[in-house]
């Protein structure tokens, strides 16, 4: 028989609870799971109560050596910031540290923060002339006969290809790695074998540390002036003379003079002139990609940087710049490889429809032959900071957006798209300092912040049971079920969007304790008045319900509110706690409707519920039996 229209039937929201327990449980087991039942039930902690991982950030400026603006270095930690909230909702501390450093702290040892520093500074820049990197050709063999050599020709890697997915390309690209809208990776059998790394020696010398003592001076003028003394007027004066890459096996003197380029360090590589840095054979890969942060950012000037540390290209001013895209994600491509999209800006898009056309056509015959793709059109560098991502061929005018393509994992795209899309730094870093912080003092706060929140639980419980003895087994069981569904939350949100659990997060929580006894006053005082009226106790339960319904969403609501602002405004550890309240807020208001009440309705039926003594309705029982007692007119004698 189906119940009468109006009356609920607390069994289907009981129903709807048990299986928001069992949804959020499975994927506490077994979504993103591993390990054993402790640690499938461990939640992310904080750095205040397991360590983590602190690293120092110092700004350095390559140029004149000052220290950074204060505008630049906030600028940089807020950028910096973001960058590490973009792992989830971490609680990470960024902060400056005198006028150079920025001070990371993220929960967790052994984290990888090195990224997050990086300057991102993207340029796209056109392959000018293409030329040996190793380095290693400084002294010819007195036997050696020149011989073409499949090693020595600079290679660009095929699978490191951006494949902009604009269309409109002329020619389909011929290579299944080449991409989308007329790019196409770069063939090394297109790029001429320069003779001079056909003669290169395996006793050659390498690189080396300088044996200077002496610091760097702050100018660009004097630096170059302490690697020309270092080097010797001879050997720099050979080197400035080149108009193109030596040839050391016709003329075994010259390498002898550009022998000491070879000792010098990255950072003395760094000052030197573009074109001496790309002429001179012993220059290579292994000093070009060490050198220090920004030494290319200049997009005004031509620069030399290597690819896959074998071959080095000397590239034009940068046409395209990061701050020309809009927007970058880390996708999947039709191929299933993770890539990084790039929408660019209104006149971004401008720019980098011109720099296609212009490589394209190859106009003003600006790339030699050494630089040309296999099908005879220039090359496009994507340059990330001292690097370059990779140097597709360009096979056609593109007119949309692009996407930049090469050995990544969806860590690595990921990481590329946030640097990208956060902005690059106006100021450089290096990495001075990463150390794991111990939580000895945390973990004395976590056991005294959860003996506070247990004490504070069981005295609402005392209490319960002392003013509303069988109305109070309702409330310890609906603050069991939401301490569950909060434990729950927090494992599951962990997991996926690296909430972390601190000691604010736990007094955001015990907070909550009150906000949820609030609401079990009101319902039950609601339901005593209703009694007191005449009503008769399982009546009075739907009308008590309908009644303090409204105040408790009011009062829950704004305690929601007042969470969502606190957390928007806030920053650091006060952003946890608005957190953790919100989301025991919310909890508890499930709890509310999907078990309190349909749990009150059943005790309603029961007979316990109508003895004074067990329900903790005794005085309102008693006043509701007992005749109305006529009032004395006359007034109370002194």
């Amino acid at each position: 028989m189906a119940p009468p229209q109006g009356q609920m039937r607390p069994g289907r929201q009981l129903a709807v609870l048990g299986f928001i327990f069992v949804v959020l449980y499975l994927l506490v087991f077994f979504s993103g799971a591993s390990g054993s039942l402790k640690d499938r039930l461990e939640p992310r902690l904080g750095l205040d109560l397991i360590g983590g991982t602190r690293v120092t950030l110092e700004a350095t400026n390559s140029v004149d050596g000052k220290p950074p603006t204060a505008e630049n270095l906030e600028e940089a930690r807020q950028i910096i910031e973001s960058r590490v909230n973009a792992f989830g909702v971490a609680e990470a501390e960024v902060v400056t540290e005198g006028n150079r450093n920025i001070v990371i702290s993220l929960p967790g040892e052994n984290r990888d923060l090195t990224d997050v520093g990086s300057a991102a500074e993207l340029r796209f820049r056109k392959v000018l002339k293409a030329a040996d990197g190793s380095g290693t050709a400084a002294v010819p063999p007195p036997a050696a006969t020149p011989a073409p050599s499949g090693s020595a020709v600079p290679t660009p890697s095929g699978s490191a290809v951006p494949t902009p997915s604009g269309s409109g390309a002329p020619k389909a690209t011929s290579s299944p790695s080449g991409g989308q809208g007329g790019m196409a990776p770069a063939s090394p059998s297109a790029t001429p074998t320069p003779s001079a790394s056909a003669s290169a020696s395996p006793t050659a010398a390498a690189p080396t540390a300088s044996a200077s003592t002496e610091p760097v001076p702050a100018s660009i003028e004097q630096q170059r002036k302490a690697v020309e003394q270092k080097v010797g007027a001879a050997s720099w004066q050979a080197a400035n003379g080149l108009q193109a890459p030596a040839d050391l096996a016709a003329d075994p003197s010259l390498a002898d003079k550009l022998k000491p380029f070879g000792t010098l360090t990255p950072q003395e590589v760094a000052v030197l002139p573009a074109q001496m840095q790309f002429n001179v054979p012993t220059i290579g890969c292994a000093q070009l990609d060490k050198r220090p942060p920004a030494s290319i950012s200049d997009p005004k000037q031509q620069v030399v940087s290597c690819e896959d540390g074998a071959s080095k290209y000397l590239l034009d001013q940068a046409k395209v710049l990061g701050t020309d895209v809009d927007d970058a994600d880390a996708v999947l491509d039709q191929t299933n490889a993770w890539v990084v999209s790039l929408d660019f800006t209104g006149n971004g898009q401008g720019k980098w429809t011109a720099l296609t056309r212009e490589a394209f056509n190859n106009e003003g015959q600006a790339c030699d032959a050494t630089a040309l793709g296999q099908d005879g059109k220039c090359r496009v560098a994507v340059v990330l900071d001292n690097e370059i991502v990779s140097s597709p061929e360009i096979q056609g005018v593109l007119t949309g957006n692009s996407q930049i393509t090469g050995n990544f994992n969806q860590k690595d795209a990921s990481t590329l798209a946030g640097q990208l899309r956060y902005g690059a730094l106006p100021v450089t870093f290096e990495q001075q300092e990463a150390q794991n912080v111990t939580a000895t003092l945390g973990a004395s706060h976590l056991r005294a912040g959860l003996l506070a929140a247990g004490i504070g639980m069981l005295l609402v419980i005392i209490y319960a049971f002392f003013y509303y003895r069988l109305l109070g087994s309702v409330i310890f069981l609906s603050l069991i079920l939401s301490a569950l569904l909060v434990f729950g939350a927090l494992v599951v949100l962990g997991r996926q969007i690296g909430f972390t659990l601190t000691l604010a997060g736990i007094a955001g929580m015990i907070v909550s304790l009150g906000v949820a006894a609030d609401s079990f006053v009101i319902y039950f005082e609601r339901l005593k008045d209703e009694i007191r009226e005449g009503r008769s106790p399982r009546s009075a339960v739907p009308r008590a319900w309908i009644r303090a319904r409204r105040t408790i969403i009011s009062a829950n609501a704004i305690t929601l509110l007042s969470a969502v602002v606190l957390y928007v405004v806030s920053v650091g550890t006060v952003k946890g706690f608005a957190f953790a309240l919100g989301l025991a807020t919310v909890l508890d208001l499930v709890v509310v409707f999907l078990f309190r009440h349909p749990i009150m309705t059943m005790f309603a039926r029961t007979r316990a519920f109508l003895s004074p003594r067990v329900s903790g309705l005794g005085r309102a029982l008693p006043a509701r039996n007992q005749p109305t007692q006529p009032r004395n007119p006359r007034a109370k004698e002194a």
